[in-house]
């Protein structure tokens, strides 16, 4: 598996400085927050992103995908939702990334059916572009859909090669699903998994890896054993906890920790 962290725990860092990151802390990709705080967001100019994806190719390091934040199962007309996902799909396929990140985002009041098909039909609408700029749209684990179990009920009904899952260990972990059956619901469509740590359910202010309650030796143990090869992402929430650790300091740990745990499943 190769190893990620997001831009998420390095809140409005420049890109140079992300990448000497993952360069000096052996990390072999960048999850980019796509957000208007950031440098990478979909407002950039068309000189903005030749300079952007210019500088990852010139380290080596690999842009994993773009963190958005589109709400797909969030109430209203599909309009603003579809337009967001395909500024989005566009700056990925400009930039070279091969997966951007949506959330589901379903209000809690609405019959669970309604939601998961408002979901569906919009991620059914906004495949066909992500098949011709040749990115894939993936559905996080996330809010209203924590667990595996969710999730699938929305991309059952999509059924496109190019609208995919992308696992969050914590949420589905809040949500009582175990890794092996999270992994079991998602597998068919996983793009990638983002690991991080958390001091309890109270408390989900991020801790280094390895340091907290999520299981995730357990989650690397069921993908060594299905012989899952893609990504492993650290999200490191450092833009919603501002009095945490700076993850700069922890990214050399934290990348001998995932090696470690992989190294114990294999």
């Amino acid at each position: 598996m190769k190893l990620a962290f997001s831009t998420l725990g390095v809140p409005g860092l420049p890109v140079p400085d992300v990448l000497a990151l993952a360069t000096a802390h052996g990390y072999h990709g960048v999850e980019l927050r796509a957000h208007p705080e950031e440098p990478v967001h979909p407002g950039l100019s068309p000189a903005e992103q030749a300079e952007t994806a210019a500088l990852f190719k010139a380290t080596g390091i690999e842009l994993l995908g773009l963190a958005g934040y589109a709400h797909v199962a969030a109430p209203g007309d599909d309009a603003p939702v579809l337009d967001d996902i395909r500024l989005l799909l566009q700056l990925a396929h400009d930039l070279g990334a091969p997966f951007v990140r949506v959330f589901p985002g379903a209000d809690p009041d609405r019959p669970r059916e309604e939601s998961d098909a408002l979901a569906a039909r919009r991620l059914g609408a906004a495949a066909e572009d992500a098949a011709a700029l040749g990115v894939r749209i993936l559905l996080e684990t996330h809010d209203s859909h924590r667990t595996g179990a969710d999730v699938i009920r929305v991309l059952g009904p999509v059924g496109h090669r190019q609208v995919g899952a992308l696992w969050d260990v914590m949420h589905t972990w809040l949500g009582g699903e175990q890794p092996v059956d999270s992994y079991a619901a998602l597998a068919p469509h996983l793009g990638y998994v983002q690991v991080k740590d958390i001091a309890s359910a109270e408390d989900s202010g991020p801790l280094p890896l390895g340091a907290g309650v999520l299981p995730l030796t357990e989650c690397v143990d069921v993908l060594c054993r299905n012989g899952w090869d893609g990504w492993l992402c650290w999200e490191y929430d450092k833009r919603g906890h501002e009095s945490a650790a700076p993850l700069p300091g922890l990214l050399t740990a934290g990348r001998e920790h995932l090696v470690r745990l992989l190294g114990e499943a294999a």
